[in-house]
């Protein structure tokens, strides 16, 4: 058997019989290096994450700032990859009951194959997949994949994201919602999107499935409020810059750690 079908659910479930709002921190698999990652993933969850987006690295990550950019640059030379990043996952899953969602792009899982891909993401505990650049119209086949063996296809959705098709998104995804909290590329922001909370309200309003708030949210207070309005806040570049800037593996492991303390301690009773 490989990943427990509904990790994420009864993570959101317990979320919100306690009044709190999930933290999903992201990091990039392999910066700076495997090692490292590992020890940041089990520091993340001691310190409060509910899930973690583990980012596989790729060459051309056409939605990512220039911090996630550097951090899969780094990670690609120190020889992450798809198969890697699952490898990491199976090694940890024994000692992380929290659910792991792989985010990153569709070349490597095509190349892979989709069923090849699904069967190994299932059987080491992946939870969850997202794929950043795979609208639904193509991605259906891999999306029945993953699904078949209890592993949720996670889907986007953007501010210029239309009523029509936000409908279709709440139907297909499973997990979460990923919401899109702005036109641009991922990277930290000094204040949240206009408007933020009323689209995500509106994007609530359609159906039970938790929606996440990502790109942009990148301080405690920001967490707070984000965490006001949605289920979930994913943090990706303002952490992995963190990492970017420590100068020993302890120094970031540490610091990612800290950070998300702080996210977390914010989204308890938001």
């Amino acid at each position: 058997m490989g990943a427990a079908k509904g990790r994420l659910a009864a993570r959101f479930a317990e979320l919100r019989a306690r009044s709190e709002k999930a933290l999903v921190p992201f990091v990039t698999c392999g910066d700076p290096d495997l090692e490292t990652t590992e020890a940041i993933l089990l520091a993340l969850a001691e310190s409060g994450a509910d899930a973690i987006e583990l980012g596989v690295p790729f060459s051309d990550p056409i939605a990512e700032g220039p911090t996630i950019q550097r951090a899969s640059e780094r990670a690609l030379r120190a020889g992450a990859t798809l198969r890697r990043t699952l490898e990491l996952v199976k090694k940890l899953r024994p000692k992380l009951a929290l659910p792991l969602v792989l985010m990153g792009y569709a070349n490597p899982f095509y190349a892979m194959g989709e069923r090849p891909f699904a069967e190994a993401a299932a059987e080491v505990g992946v939870d969850g997949v997202i794929v950043v650049d795979l609208p639904p119209e193509e991605g259906e086949p891999l999306f029945a994949e993953l699904e078949a063996r209890g592993v949720d296809p996670i889907l986007l959705a953007a501010p210029t994201t239309t009523d029509a098709r936000l409908a279709r998104l709440v139907a297909r995804t499973r997990g979460f919602l990923y919401y899109v909290s702005l036109t641009g590329v991922t990277g930290a922001r000094a204040r949240l999107a206009a408007g933020l909370r009323e689209r995500v309200t509106h994007v609530r309003s359609l159906s039970d499935v938790p929606v996440c708030v990502g790109f942009g949210v990148s301080t405690p207070e920001q967490a707070r409020e984000v965490a006001g309005f949605a289920d979930g806040v994913v943090v990706g570049s303002a952490l992995v810059d963190r990492v970017e800037r420590a100068g020993s593996r302890e120094a970031a492991v540490d610091a990612a750690a800290r950070f998300v303390a702080e996210l977390k301690a914010g989204l308890r009773g938001a």
